[in-house]
């Protein structure tokens, strides 16, 4: 694959989906540990569309589950278009310190939670706060910051 593309979309689609599957991938980790189920916080994201009763769902479904895991590849994907937009440019630059992409990402991320827990309404939070605790949290928005800089790592070592 060729990771050396020119358009905003195709860069956000690949950041956003190595941010979704790496925060899909911590919840359902942080899942296993604090509620015995892998799929309890991607189930908890699909209360976005099928109210409070998905979030306390804990087997794996394609209503519950698959849901769950689009909306949130579907938000990271929008928050990899900002990062992109905003910091891709000037990230990929070799002449530019390695340190760049890593602040965007953080500063990108940073948007992300203060939009998520403060901005919308409880109906359109992640859902992960509703099984996982704050450790867990942190983790979920470190892989996502990780995620969203990963393209621009892999190019820039190119």
């Amino acid at each position: 694959m060729n990771l050396q593309t020119d358009s905003l979309l195709s860069k956000s689609l690949i950041s956003g989906t190595v941010a979704g599957v790496t925060t899909a991938l911590a919840a359902s980790l942080a899942g296993k540990r604090e509620t015995a189920s892998y799929a309890a916080p991607l189930n908890a994201t699909s209360h976005i569309v099928w109210g409070e009763k998905a979030a306390w769902q804990d087997k794996p479904s394609i209503k519950y589950t698959v849901m769950g895991f689009l909306l949130n590849h579907a938000a990271t994907v929008f928050w990899a278009s900002i990062y992109e937009k905003w910091f891709g440019p000037r990230a990929q630059d070799p002449h530019h310190s390695p340190l760049r992409p890593l602040i965007g990402a953080a500063v990108v991320t940073a948007g992300a939670y203060v939009t998520d827990y403060y901005l919308v309404p409880k109906r359109f939070t992640p859902g992960y706060e509703k099984r996982l605790s704050n450790t867990s949290l942190t983790g979920i928005y470190a892989m996502l910051a990780l995620g969203l800089v990963a393209r621009t790592l892999i190019e820039r070592r190119r």
